[in-house]
């Protein structure tokens, strides 16, 4: 359960090799928290329909209310291995979302930045130092979120929509910031914890036995095990019929709203 306004404690952020590892209960709190199916749901409902889960890319629609879809998402890039990971999603024909950090990443790799957005992959934020949000207050968190916001739109020419917090910790101050900058966000139901080891094999393994429908894989593609992991885990997850997705696509026709939380669950 995320911490309210009145309840914010501060201290030192905690370690980037933690970050997959909490994902915070979010019942309880004000902010709203929605599976992709109720996302789709709603918006055939409302008869909105009014995203195209392109994110405003040139990639193909896919019907995910229909079809077996499975988002491919990295954390915490780019890196020096993600060049090697774009040549392998372009062979294989593979979206993903990158969730992206500012400091010593954006700023250190500028053309991969523009890389991953010109071969259509969906590219977020995730913070401009990883610093853990709900240690912040709210001049803080708008810091954090929007000096990336900027850098990735002078890298690319358009903002995100979409943020991860740090370790999945997000709270009604955090919500209201990332309302407000325009931002989603989006937690995760599958993770290798590739933090932890650099044997691809079993980064390979963890994912398989996680993998569900309108799930969201966590990877970093900073992580030295985890880049060789992806070719394998693509492969297999096709044959098993999964079409890989963007985080928009898996949420078409509905639209990823400005602070609120996306979360798949494996019955959804």
């Amino acid at each position: 359960m995320f911490r309210t306004k009145q309840g914010r404690r501060r201290g030192p952020a905690l370690a980037l090799v933690a970050a997959a590892s909490l994902v915070l209960a979010l019942t309880g709190c004000s902010a709203e928290r929605v599976t992709p199916g109720q996302a789709r749901a709603e918006a055939d409902a409302d008869g909105k329909g009014g995203g195209d889960g392109k994110g405003g890319r040139a990639v193909p629609a896919v019907d995910c209310g229909t079809a077996k879809c499975i988002a491919l998402t990295f954390d915490a890039g780019p890196g020096k291995d993600t060049p090697r990971l774009l040549d392998t999603l372009k062979e294989k024909r593979v979206p993903a979302t990158f969730f992206l950090l500012g400091s010593k990443h954006v700023d250190r790799y500028p053309e991969v930045v523009k890389r991953i957005a010109a071969e259509g992959h969906e590219v977020a934020n995730h913070t401009w130092s990883h610093r853990i949000l709900t240690d912040l207050d709210a001049a803080e968190v708008r810091d954090e979120l929007s000096r990336t916001q900027d850098a990735i739109q002078r890298l690319t020419g358009r903002k995100p929509t979409l943020m991860r917090p740090p370790q999945g910790r997000t709270d009604d101050t955090v919500g209201d910031v990332s309302r407000d900058l325009g931002l989603a966000q989006v937690l995760w139901s599958i993770t290798a914890k590739d933090y932890s080891t650099d044997d691809s094999a079993l980064i390979r393994q963890r994912v398989l036995e996680q993998a569900h429908r309108d799930g969201i894989i966590l990877l970093h593609d900073i992580y030295d095990g985890t880049v060789p992991a992806v070719p394998g885990i693509v492969d297999e997850l096709k044959r098993q019929g999964y079409t890989f997705v963007t985080v928009p696509q898996l949420l078409a026709p509905g639209t990823a709203e400005p602070g609120v939380v996306y979360r798949p669950e494996k019955d959804d």
